[in-house]
């Protein structure tokens, strides 16, 4: 189905729900049976009961969101309006939460049932969810419910859920998935039952694309069985929390000159590495994971002020999870903790992946850094003694390592 038709889909929806019609987004046993619509919600006393006959979600967001009082929502596909209603009331009067919708009909509906339950804290956005009409860093929370699996372009729904977070807020979305190889005729066929009408994302492939938004503590909870593989989930995650006015984001190529223009300055210390000159660009990123690589930004003046990437340690299946870091940090900007968020940063995005080993090697002199790694993890594993000459120097390194605490346990 495409974009269009998914809209229009929708809006006849809407306006049978206005009508005063109970509306279902497929056959009506699989919308009974698979726990659509209302049916995962304990607390809609209070709600209009068009909001509540417009439901056409999988799940409750809201209840796994962990939403408190003055924080800002946004409901990615807001429909009728009830996961926005039921933020409100969660997030109380100095709270805000956005839904938006592509939907002018679904769009009027919610309007109406938001102005039946006097909710005031609340904005309905036509828009659609691959381009949130939201500026950068402007809510605490992202909701959805059953609405990422009809986006034909799911990676730039996932760019912007974590586009629109500020540092630290959380991901929290009820959607349908695909649990295990399954024959694709068999999988179109349960998604055609179900209304997924652009597909679903296997789990492996919807972690993969949350971790290269720059996600990091991703959980998966499978729930609701819809057969042939087919489930819902509940699917949480986290933007990493950064210091005022930073942002901790995936690496891109546009930030080369400023990753590098840090390396070097770090080598120029002498205590950071045996190297001497940066790399180049090139070098830099065939030497590196293509995952695992993230900046530090300033929000205002997009400055990189630090960075942090891994390699592996071996093409040996057995060192499949064993990876060596460096994090570098600008020589104006250090003492800041952005050495210590962009490490713990780096450790939670390393637990998504299942590597069960980081280790590095720090010059005994660099107690700085040896202080930051230890406050995260990191034990000495000991020490190479007079290892590599450095400057006309020989000289040793600590060897440090953190283990895993999921994986290889």
């Amino acid at each position: 189905m495409a974009y269009d038709e998914i809209i229009d889909h929708y809006s006849a929806l809407a306006r049978a729900a206005d009508a005063g019609r109970t509306v279902a987004d497929c056959g009506q046993d699989a919308f009974e049976q698979g726990g659509f619509g209302a049916a995962g919600y304990e607390e809609l006393g209070m709600l209009p009961e068009g909001a509540v006959r417009a439901s056409l979600g999988c799940g409750n967001p809201v209840a796994v969101a962990e939403l408190r009082a003055g924080q800002t929502v946004l409901d990615l596909g807001s429909g009728g309006g009830i996961d926005v209603l039921l933020s409100a009331r969660r997030v109380g009067p100095q709270g805000t939460v956005y839904g938006v919708d592509a939907s002018a009909d679904m769009l009027a509906l919610a309007r109406r049932n938001a102005e039946q339950a006097g909710a005031r804290n609340v904005e309905f956005l036509h828009g659609s969810i691959e381009h949130v009409p939201l500026p950068d860093r402007s809510v605490d929370v992202v909701i959805s419910n059953c609405v990422i699996n009809l986006s034909g372009d799911k990676a730039a729904v996932l760019a912007e859920a974590f586009r629109v977070l500020r540092p630290g807020g959380r991901f929290g979305v009820s959607d349908v998935v695909v649990d295990g190889a399954l024959d694709p005729e068999r999988r179109r066929a349960a998604e055609q039952r179900i209304g997924c009408a652009a597909g679903t994302l296997p789990v492996a492939e919807y972690r993969k694309l949350l971790a290269a938004a720059g996600f990091t503590d991703v959980r998966i909870v499978l729930t609701a069985d819809h057969g042939d593989g087919v489930r819902s989930a509940i699917v949480q995650a986290v933007k990493p929390t950064a210091g005022k006015g930073l942002e901790i984001r995936p690496m891109r190529a546009s930030d080369a000159d400023q990753v590098l223009a840090i390396y070097q300055a770090g080598l120029d210390t002498g205590q950071a590495s045996f190297e001497t000159v940066a790399p180049s660009w090139e070098g830099f990123t065939a030497a590196r994971l293509p995952h695992l690589r993230y900046v530090a930004a300033d929000t205002g003046s997009g400055q990189v002020v630090g960075w942090v990437a891994a390699s592996a340690v071996s093409s040996r299946p057995v060192y499949a999870g064993v990876v060596e870091h460096s994090i570098y940090v600008h020589p104006g900007c250090q003492a800041h903790g952005i050495g210590r968020a962009l490490l713990a940063a780096f450790i939670a995005a390393a637990e998504d992946a299942g590597v069960w080993t980081i280790q590095s090697g720090v010059f005994p002199e660099n107690a700085a850094s040896l202080a930051l790694h230890q406050a995260l993890g990191f034990r000495v594993a000991g020490t190479r003694e007079r290892i590599g000459c450095h400057r006309g120097l020989w000289r040793d390194v600590v060897m440090i390592e953190r283990r895993s605490t999921l994986t290889g346990i």
